[in-house]
């Protein structure tokens, strides 16, 4: 097993650089766009170094080995086809996992069983058991674990949740979630495989089906796997998951006992994309919290154009295709990418160092898992903060499938009394050879 390097103040110089030695040596699994921004993040910082990049077609994978080689100015950065011949070397502390969504566990645990640490974007598994086995699995092999839900590093959305969680917007009754929903449409004729992709292995553990059309383009929502429920769960969960994830944050007593979620939304029976392009999900936790998660849904395929008008404007007199918003008994706080703003204006004022709960402070994600390496402490986003944030996205997608209220029960992690709700917590077939 290779442990990562542990970087004492000791090895940095007088300018507080740090060793060739005693980097955090780092490889790229998954080279599209949300890849290679990853992967820049830990260029940027002199902890680590970038050493290997992986990726099933050949354009990407080149733009990211230039990448590394034009920042480190050497021609030093290996690729790979095949993600375990990177995860096999021994000089390879830690893997970046951006894949499709439907790679995401199956490349986390080989690597964990490696003996690497895993930065791994969301969302996690196509079912709950897969994220399970990823969470038993990190914990046996002590390995550090890091969610690309990158928006806990970053101070607003740290303050919205101190506030919450601080009672400074009085006892919280409700929340407000929403995200843009899945694109529809989307060709399912046959179509030749572009040059440079290996689509079989693209494929890995998803059935086998021919080529269609745009449906692992690097553009965009020009892409159709992102959903397309072979391969994703849809923006319930691969967007969704982000003001989620912000809403547990601020309030993890949503996940403290029965979880009761129903929900209606639209599935489209056309096209190659068969995911949620809108849906309205409620939530009620047995702490007396209530959490509504709304998919707006996307006018002519363009993510600037929300709908007709969005319905929480009136109320909070801002609001993007994103946010999370907290109603206390006192007052609200409504944060996203760009603002936060709250209700009275006065709680913006206050001085979070003041507070009595002070959640972790995190000024970058990617630093803040090689911290993490370093010290062996949980990062911001670690595997139990990372499971009960996709799982509300699980819920919330399994309330649709059924058409049924059903409830939750977090400490069992199945339905209360529900087996056939159960029997779709499990693991999805798996095209051999690929298995967990």
């Amino acid at each position: 097993m290779a442990f990562p390097h542990l970087i004492a103040s000791s090895a940095r110089g007088a300018a507080g650089q740090v060793s060739p030695g005693n980097r955090i040596t780092v490889g790229l699994i998954g080279a599209g766009p949300q890849g290679v921004s990853d992967m820049k993040g830990f260029l940027a910082d002199p902890a680590a170094r970038v050493v290997a990049v992986c990726d099933v077609k050949d354009d990407r994978l080149a733009l990211a080995q230039n990448a590394v080689n034009e920042h480190y100015q050497n021609q030093d950065c290996a690729k790979y086809h095949d993600f375990r011949e990177l995860i096999a070397r021994k000089d390879i502390d830690a893997v970046i996992i951006a894949t499709p969504d439907h790679w995401h566990v199956v490349a986390a645990l080989a690597a964990v069983r490696t003996g690497k640490d895993v930065y791994v974007e969301k969302p996690l598994g196509l079912s709950i058991a897969e994220t399970q086995a990823l969470r038993a699995e990190l914990r046996k092999r002590q390995r550090v674990f890091q969610f690309g839900t990158q928006q806990r590093s970053s101070a607003n959305f740290r303050r919205a949740c101190e506030l919450v969680r601080n009672g400074r917007i009085g006892r919280l009754k409700h929340i407000n979630v929403w995200c843009i929903g899945s694109v529809p449409g989307g060709s399912t004729a046959p179509a030749p495989v572009p040059p440079g992709l290996d689509y079989d292995f693209w494929l890995g553990p998803a059935p086998a089906k021919p080529y269609r059309e745009r449906l692992c383009d690097a553009a965009g929502d020009r892409k159709t796997w992102w959903f397309n429920s072979d391969y994703a769960l849809g923006f319930i969960a691969g967007w969704g998951v982000h003001p989620i994830d912000i809403a547990y944050w601020g309030c993890p007593e949503l996940m403290a006992g029965p979880l009761e979620v129903q929900g209606t939304g639209t599935i489209p029976t056309e096209g190659a994309c068969d995911t949620a392009t809108e849906w309205d999900i409620n939530f009620k936790s047995s702490a007396g919290v209530t959490l509504n998660f709304r998919g707006l849904p996307i006018a002519n395929n363009n993510n600037a154009a929300i709908g007709q008008h969005h319905p929480r404007q009136d109320k909070y007199g801002r609001t993007r295709d994103h946010g999370t918003v907290f109603e206390g008994t006192d007052g609200w706080v409504l944060v996203d990418r760009s603002h936060i703003a709250a209700h009275p204006e006065s709680l913006l004022k206050e001085n979070p160092d003041d507070y009595r709960v002070k959640l972790p402070r995190s000024a970058y994600h990617a630093q803040n898992f090689l911290e993490s390496i370093r010290s062996r402490k949980a990062a911001i986003a670690n595997i139990d903060e990372a499971f009960q944030s996709d799982a509300l996205c699980h819920l919330s997608h399994l309330a649709l499938k059924t058409g049924r209220k059903l409830t939750w029960d977090p400490r069992a992690e199945r339905f209360v009394r529900d087996p056939a709700a159960d029997r779709l917590l499990a693991c999805r077939a798996m095209r051999k050879p690929w298995t967990l």
